[in-house]
């Protein structure tokens, strides 16, 4: 059994593809594993892959997939869950990097602390700007209860960092079936795959480790481009309130779900500009029919503390589906 798996994904990222291959060089052990897998790329990234699967088979283990049609990153990460062998498993995107050496400092973490996960910190890069991005969880290098993570509702929180290639996992998360990701989701899937693995893993650390390099603001990234996959995120956000409002502690943990799906919608809503017409139409149609099938009373509660210009546009839409079903 390899020591660690990396599940990589890559859809028609030809520009970035090869960094993200040395950088798996830089860190490649042989009880290392490797597993590639192109989500049906149309650009070269193919041919890039074909070559980096041999080699990188001279420094680790490899595993090179290619989708038959392009499924999304939550079906590619899946696909490569379902063929890695690692004790622990980790992720990293197609058009991300790391820092030499990172990966063997990361299992050395994990394995002295012992629990379920980790999480670290990562370097965002906008063009040649570097920016820190911290896990907003104050204790260091030390197991702690995922479900404590979760609140307080008010306030960023550990299922806010869904950067789910900043950190490690143990395989018997996988085993629990913890670590597979919403089928079909295009964007947003970290999001309900962080809640879950906070609700129900029994254990997790923040440890200060720098080695991941994510790419932010590209040109083929999900987050700039304005189409109706986009709206995936209702789709998502649905799946997290539904699941926290089946669990035991639902009335701690409810406020914080409709919080962030609030949260979300209004974000959405200030760049509808970046959608085309139609996809702005259905963002805002879609949007007013899910602050309607959220618990009214938990989102009354969540809107009286938002601030107000959020809360102000978030209860017009409120009252627009309202008074469309009235005038019905």
């Amino acid at each position: 059994m390899p020591k660690l798996s990396v599940i990589v994904p890559f859809w028609n990222v030809r520009q970035y593809a090869p960094d993200t291959v040395r950088s798996l060089r830089a860190n490649a052990r042989p009880d290392f594993e490797f597993v590639l897998v192109d989500d049906h790329s149309e650009d070269g990234t193919p041919a890039i892959l074909e070559r980096a699967a041999a080699d990188l088979s001279d420094v680790a283990q490899v595993r090179y997939i290619r989708h038959d049609k392009n499924g999304g990153i939550a079906t590619a990460r899946n696909t490569g869950l379902d063929a890695a062998r690692g004790e622990y498993l980790a992720f990293l995107d197609g058009d991300d990097w790391l820092a030499p050496g990172y990966l063997s400092e990361l299992v050395s973490a994990i394995e002295q602390l012992g629990c379920d996960f980790v999480r670290t910190d990562h370097v965002q890069v906008t063009g040649r700007a570097r920016t820190v991005r911290r896990v907003p969880v104050g204790l260091r290098n030390e197991v702690l209860h995922p479900r404590d993570a979760i609140l307080p509702a008010d306030r960023t929180t550990a299922v806010d960092y869904v950067s789910v290639w900043a950190g490690a996992y143990h395989r018997r998360l996988l085993e629990q079936g913890l670590l597979h990701f919403a089928e079909g989701l295009h964007t947003a899937e970290d999001r309900p795959w962080t809640w879950k693995l906070h609700r129900e893993a029994k254990s997790f650390a923040v440890v200060g480790l720098l080695g991941v390099f994510y790419r932010r603001g590209i040109a083929s990234s999900l987050t700039r481009i304005g189409d109706a996959r986009q709206l995936d995120f209702i789709r998502a956000l649905d799946l997290i309130v539904e699941e926290t409002a089946a669990d035991r502690d639902a009335d701690r943990l409810l406020p914080k779900a409709v919080r962030t799906y609030c949260a979300l919608i209004a974000h959405h809503l200030a760049e509808e500009d970046k959608f085309e017409p139609a996809v702005a139409r259905r963002l805002r149609t879609m949007s007013a029919a899910a602050l309607r099938r959220l618990p009214q009373d938990v989102l009354d509660e969540v809107l009286e503390t938002m601030d107000m210009d959020r809360s102000s546009k978030l209860r017009r839409l409120r009252r627009r589906i309202t008074t469309a079903k009235a005038a019905g």
